[in-house]
Order: C-alpha cells, then structure tokens, then sequence
C-alpha cells in the first residue's frame, strides 16, 4: 500500500522504516503537518498516517476521499485531532494505536512528580552557573501525600502502579472502575471530593465534551490549597489561562506539563530563534514553579517501536481484508 506519513520526525523515520521490513508498503514521509491545506500531498495515497498535531477536519476527510485515501491511522492513542463522523462519512477507515507502552507515559508522569517536588529542575540550574545554596530547594516526600489519579485506563493503571511503590495514598476518579488495580486505590466517585483531599493530581483522561477544562474556573475553587497539577494526557483538559491565576494566588501549588491546550503551533519544532506569539503560554514559562516539557512523554525506543508496528499492521490488516482491529470507524466501504 502506499502510504502518505505526516508529521514524522528522524525518529518516526527510524523506527517505520525498520517496521516496515516486515509489511513492504511503500511510506513517503512528510515533515509537514496535515490539514485542509496540505491534503495534496496526500493526493493518489490509499493510506495515510497522522500524528496528535494534525488537523483531519471535515474538509480534509472529503480532499482525501477525493483524492483515493481510503484509510487514515494515527501513531497516537487519542484521536481527538480527527473528525470521525467526516471521516466515516467520506468512507475513509480511521484506526489508531490504542496502548504503544502505557509505562513510558507512566514513568515519565513519576519523573515530573519528582522532578517538581524535589525541585531538580531548579537545582540543576542553579549548580550550572555554579551556585551551590540550598536554600530554597526544599521539596516532599511522596509517601507523605494523598496522591489523585483521574483516569485509570491502560496509563492511569500504570500510574498507580509505579507510584505504589514510594507507598502513598493513592485515590482515583473514572467512571469504569479499573479491576488490575482496585487493591492498590480508593476510588471515588465524585471528583470533588478528591480535589479536597489530594496533595498531587495526575491527569490520565481522554478528551471528551465531558473532560474539557476539567481543571477549571469551575473546578478550582475545589481543589485542596498548594496542590501539585500533573498532565501528561491532553493539553485541554486544562484551561491555562485559569490555572495561571490559580498559581500565582498559591490555590495551585505547582504544576508540571508535558502537553498543552494551544501545542500545535509550539511543540515537535524548533523554535529558539523566534518570537512566541502565544502569551498564555510565556506567562506560564515565567512561573518557577511551573515545569513544561514539548509533548515527549511517549518518547522512549520500545513506545516508537511499538507505534510503528501497530500503524504499518493497520495498513496491513486493511488490505488484507478490511478489516481493522484497531479501527474507529470502518467507513462506507471496506478494503478489497
């Protein structure tokens, strides 16, 4: 199958190309990303491999149909950055990764955890310019903290996992209660009280209608004084603009970031010789006691190994049959 790649890095090269040894599609990779106008690029491909950042909006489903796109599978376990029901519309099968290495998020949740409450950020600068103070760098034992998971899907599970092990109270908050770790937390069921007792928040939740701006103008009031916010899921499950007053009036203590709501003009680019035009976010990076990193949390060699193989067996299922494990939507039509 030929296949249209967007958005792909070195690494996203690598690790296809060493996948594909096993498929033989024929992959074009395109640094630029997706959207109503870059379509032509993906112009003759039947397949055609998207990233968290691309934007397959309705108008961008009926340039693919047209243009002979008959399935589009993204390299991410969310799918909010494509209109389904235009997709499924058009024809057009929509499949995904659901669970590439849910403990390379996980570890990396653990490591921001540490990282902002021993303040090693803060520190390593600091040794750099050769200043050795303490002062300052006082930081919290996890053991000590009631720690909130929200979600406890295939990441949120591993979450509570590792975090298990430093032997806080874990609490938890989902609507499908997970069995694997039911020993291991005491979930509860409505998120406030949880904002009322927990000293650290992770967010491990898809981004629905329902979770938009879960932490909000409506939901801070709630939130225990001095807690440490976590995100590693989506960028909107957070409004920022409402956490930076949050932070700045100590009601939230910290916060650490992997993703944000606005990321798609910033992240997976190198942009240190420009001027950043989106204010929210330099407010945030003045903040020290706010810690961002650019969407890496999936990035470890067994995570790109894992995603590659899963979208090239997408591609391969498709053609085989049609059919997709993975699938979101299986369009108007199904391969030959």
């Amino acid at each position: 199958m030929r296949i249209a790649v967007f958005s792909t890095k070195q690494y996203d090269r690598e690790s296809l190309i060493a996948a594909n040894e096993h498929h033989g599609h024929e992959l074009v990779f395109y640094e630029t990303r997706l959207s109503k106008d870059t379509t032509a690029l993906a112009f003759g491909f039947e397949g055609v491999s998207v990233f968290v950042n691309d934007d397959v909006c309705a108008d961008c489903s009926a340039k693919l149909a047209a243009g002979g796109t008959r399935i589009i599978s993204t390299r991410s376990a969310g799918f909010n950055q494509i209109n389904l029901a235009a997709a499924d519309a058009h024809g057009i099968t929509v499949a995904r990764v659901p669970a590439y290495s849910p403990n390379a998020i996980s570890e990396f949740t653990v490591g921001l955890i540490l990282t902002l409450g021993r303040k090693i950020h803060r520190a390593y600068n600091r040794v750099r310019e050769n200043n050795f103070e303490l002062e300052g760098l006082q930081g919290f034992e996890i053991r000590d903290k009631t720690i909130a998971v929200l979600g406890t899907g295939r990441i949120g599970a591993e979450v509570v996992k590792n975090l298990s092990g430093f032997g806080p109270r874990i609490v938890a908050y989902d609507p499908y209660r997970n069995p694997e770790i039911e020993h291991m937390v005491e979930y509860i069921d409505d998120i406030k009280d949880i904002a009322h007792q927990a000293d650290i928040i992770t967010l491990h939740m898809p981004l629905t209608p329902e979770t938009y701006h879960i932490i909000g103008k409506e939901s801070i009031p709630s939130l225990k004084d001095g807690v440490m916010l976590v995100n590693t899921s989506r960028g909107a499950l957070v409004d920022t603009a409402a956490v930076i007053d949050a932070l700045k009036e100590g009601k939230i203590g910290s916060m650490a970031i992997d993703v944000y709501e606005e990321e798609g003009d910033l992240f997976f680019q190198d942009l240190s010789n420009r001027v950043v035009h989106d204010d929210v976010f330099s407010r945030l990076l003045t903040l020290p006691n706010v810690l961002v990193t650019g969407h890496q949390a999936f990035l470890t060699d067994r995570a790109l190994l894992n995603i590659a193989e899963v979208t090239l067996q997408n591609f391969s299922e498709f053609e085989g049959s049609g059919y997709v494990a993975t699938a979101l939507t299986h369009g108007e039509t199904r391969g030959s």
